[in-house]
């Protein structure tokens, strides 16, 4: 029988324990959610041109008193397009909802708007993405709940829709509401 030399091992063992250490690292808080530096502060500005039409957002609309949803949507956005029926079905609870459409073509949010109804409130148009870069936004569709003093408690990544929808979201959206 051949003798195993420790130094033909060696590179086998290094390799497992770098594999394990990977796997471990990977694991990580067991937390998919992309937490917000904006939780616990004020709501940002939301700088806007105007979507003909429509109303525009104005700063008391995030200082309302009351529990106020800011939903980041694009007319291209097929996830934007799964969540409407969600967005629709909470403004029909007389939810507050600010629309900002981000990074599309007026005349497309526009017609978009006019094809489907209209969950929102008031509507800003961010072509170039800057309100979103404020509000940490990495892509459409993204919701924030906005308290009733106008700060940030929760931040949705993702489309109102199915499991995340059901056991993230609507927690926080309940905790919001209950708060005074």
């Amino acid at each position: 029988m051949a003798k195993v030399s420790p130094m033909a091992i060696a590179p086998l063992l290094i390799f497992a324990v770098l594999a394990l250490l990977f796997l471990w690292g990977m694991k990580g808080s067991g937390s998919d959610e992309l937490r917000s530096t904006l939780i616990g502060s004020a709501a940002p500005r939301i700088s806007q041109v105007p979507l003909a039409g429509y109303p525009e957002v104005v700063p008391e609309d995030l200082r309302s008193g009351e529990v106020t949803l800011v939903n980041f949507w694009a007319s291209w956005c097929p996830p934007c397009r799964a969540e409407h029926p969600k967005l629709m079905e909470l403004a029909g609870s007389g939810l507050p909802i600010i629309g900002v459409n981000l990074k599309d073509d007026l005349d497309d949010a526009a017609a978009y708007l006019r094809s489907s109804e209209n969950p929102f409130i008031s509507i800003a148009f961010d072509p170039k993405g800057r309100t979103a870069i404020d509000w940490g936004v990495t892509a459409p569709p993204e919701t924030f709940i906005i308290d009733r003093t106008g700060k940030v408690v929760f931040r949705f990544a993702g489309p109102l829709i199915g499991s995340d929808y059901e056991n993230r979201f609507l927690p926080n959206l309940k905790t919001a509401l209950t708060r005074n």
